[in-house]
């Protein structure tokens, strides 16, 4: 999936003097306060980090006295879609006009009818509703479907996505997966029968050629049999 990247970081954490006997604890408070936020420094939502104190001795700071700074080095995930980029996530909820979808477990995505291509047709048989497919009667989507889908836009502060279904290779991963494999395979068979062809026609032009030289061979014996006869009598 896109909107995912890992960058390196060079932090500095300030901690009150109480903490000083409890360093680690309160680096990692300050860290986790991060996540799943937005940062304009970083560009993204903060999903994961690694860590690492470079530095075992701490320096007071001036000017914020009485605390202190902690020099890190650490590895940060970050969600940042941007537009047009292709997205994965989870249909919880779906009507005529909308498919609503989490993506990673905590951003919320909706696609709106006008986004969503003229191939599928929404149903609701059963007390079950769902989009199909007019072209692939497999091809379905509706709720508990992962389906892939195109960034439209990026609400940083809610963390909310518009998305849409509009290109063809958006839809449920699982169909579009099994497209792609179908595809592969009948590529593949293509070329095998092409090669095969290949070589049985290198193998045809062997053997006339070496049939040709055959005839040769003999018609210059026989010639040369009918000049030995001619001048024995």
């Amino acid at each position: 999936m896109e909107g995912l990247k890992v960058t390196d970081a060079n932090l500095v954490v300030y901690v009150h003097p109480s903490k000083s006997n409890k360093i680690s604890q309160a680096i990692l408070r300050q860290l986790s306060s991060l996540l799943f936020k937005f940062s304009e420094i970083f560009e993204g939502v903060v999903l994961a980090y690694d860590v690492n104190i470079l530095d075992k001795n701490a320096k007071i700071l001036s000017g914020i006295h009485p605390y202190f700074g902690v020099r890190l080095k650490a590895k940060l995930l970050l969600f940042s879609p941007k537009p047009n980029m292709l997205l994965e996530g989870k249909v919880v909820k779906l009507t005529q006009e909308s498919i609503h979808v989490i993506v990673l477990g905590f951003s919320s995505a909706i696609i709106i009818d006008e986004d969503i291509r003229e191939e599928f047709k929404y149903r609701a048989k059963h007390g079950e509703e769902l989009f199909a497919s007019r072209s692939n009667k497999r091809h379905k989507i509706k709720v508990g479907t992962m389906i892939r889908f195109l960034v439209k836009s990026f609400d940083e502060e809610i963390l909310h996505i518009s998305g849409s279904l509009i290109p063809a290779h958006t839809g449920s991963i699982r169909c579009l997966d099994k497209n792609s494999e179908d595809t592969s395979m009948t590529d593949r068979s293509t070329r095998k029968r092409r090669e095969g062809e290949g070589e049985t026609e290198m193998q045809e032009n062997e053997t006339f050629g070496g049939g040709a030289s055959s005839l040769s061979t003999d018609h210059q014996t026989k010639k040369s049999k009918k000049r030995r006869f001619a001048e024995d009598h």
